[in-house]
């Protein structure tokens, strides 16, 4: 009975593998946490300070449901001059987080079947969101040997039936940085199949290697909106605010869309992230270099433990592979958690091809990320050996 009251886009929709992972986590002591993208950093002091001023003087309230104006001014001023986008504070839409922004953006592009494209292996939103929107998912291939580029002649192939093309980088869960010229064939398959793209920037601060290219930077035809987050680079997860810049009419559309959802996005959370575009900007690189320290532990920790990843080029994750060990990804993050109360991220809850692989997070503090990666170098082996691998 109780299936029958559920819708069947949701009804037949699996959740996250990195949510039933926390969810698992959360009834035990002692984990160690490479699962989740959380930044080990805390909220720098000045954002902090001005939300605790503004919570004082009682100014907390509804605001509009595209987001305050003050704040979307200065994120017009953020994406001139750090993203080379040239917007007005009409075309950007604040919302609860990147994941939100996305989910809107798709809400106000798609109608049931239309075609979607997005990275395999992807941030699992890609997908969940498709499938509720009851759109068609159309996977293209970001393969390891490649350094998770995307596959140019499928995604050709494949953007006739499409209707949006989705483009991450930064890229989650890969590390991926995609250079130039790569994003600039990708805009030329969308102005040739009239899509419209949607470029997933919320790790745009986080670049180890290369540097970081906004889409709608390029002068392309293709529409482009673009999903940024103040999650990642400032530290400010639980703050729960991203925001989008689109065409005036998408924009429209999505406020339509965030109205129905959640109203408007939190002012505590808008005025920590004007706090955040206002105030010092140096703790962006500091937490970028602390990270690249992360990066560099969890690879020497890796090798001792004789597992290998492509070397993330950006944002803060790699994709481990497991070798024999990989016949299930879900059954093998769930008893590395039992067994070394790791947790971590398995591969195919990213796609089909994230199989064979874990994503752990390397924003974890480096000690706690080192005991991390030795508990899933003996997990792995333990399992290589019962499974008969070598």
């Amino acid at each position: 009975m109780s299936e029958q009251l559920v819708s069947a886009a949701l009804s037949g929709l699996d959740r996250s593998g990195i949510r039933e992972v926390m969810d698992l986590a959360a009834s035990l002591e002692d984990v160690i946490h490479l699962e989740l993208g959380e930044p080990s950093f805390p909220t720098p002091p000045h954002v902090v300070e001005a939300v605790s001023a503004a919570i004082a003087d009682g100014r907390v309230r509804y605001t509009l449901s595209r987001g305050t104006p003050e704040l979307r001014e200065a994120i017009v001023a953020k994406l001139a001059s750090r993203n080379r986008i040239v917007a007005d504070s009409s075309e950007v839409v604040v919302s609860s987080g990147g994941t939100t922004a996305i989910t809107i953006a798709m809400m106000a592009l798609l109608d049931p079947g239309d075609g979607v494209l997005f990275p395999d292996p992807g941030w699992p939103t890609f997908r969940l969101a498709t499938a509720l929107l009851r759109a068609d998912p159309l996977p293209y291939a970001v393969r390891a040997e490649e350094g998770y580029a995307p596959d140019l002649e499928q995604v050709e192939a494949l953007a006739p039936s499409a209707r949006v093309l989705i483009v991450n980088s930064p890229a989650n869960p890969t590390g991926a940085v995609l250079e130039r010229g790569r994003i600039e064939a990708l805009l030329a398959i969308a102005e040739r199949h009239g899509l419209t793209v949607i470029s997933d920037e919320v790790y745009e601060d986080i670049v180890f290697e290369g540097e970081h290219v906004s889409a709608a930077a390029l002068g392309s035809e293709a529409p482009v909106i673009s999903i940024f987050s103040f999650s990642k680079g400032y530290a400010m997860t639980g703050w729960r605010i991203g925001y989008a810049v689109a065409p005036p009419a998408v924009a429209e559309a999505m406020v339509k869309a965030q109205e129905a959802v959640i109203a408007c996005p939190s002012d505590v959370g808008q005025r920590a992230a004007l706090a955040a575009l206002n105030g010092p900007q140096d703790c962006l690189a500091a937490m970028r270099e602390s990270y690249r320290g992360h990066l560099d532990a969890a690879l020497a920790a890796l090798a001792a433990g004789g597992l290998e990843c492509v070397v993330p080029r950006g944002a803060f994750y790699a994709m481990v592979g497991l070798g024999p060990a990989a016949q299930d990804t879900f059954a093998f993050a769930r008893r590395l958690l039992l067994e070394e109360r790791v947790a971590v991220a398995p591969g195919e809850t990213f796609g089909p091809a994230g199989a064979g692989t874990v994503r752990i997070s390397l924003a974890t503090e480096p000690d706690a990320l080192g005991r991390g990666i030795a508990g899933l170098a003996r997990a792995v082996a333990r399992t290589t050996t019962e499974t008969g691998g070598s």
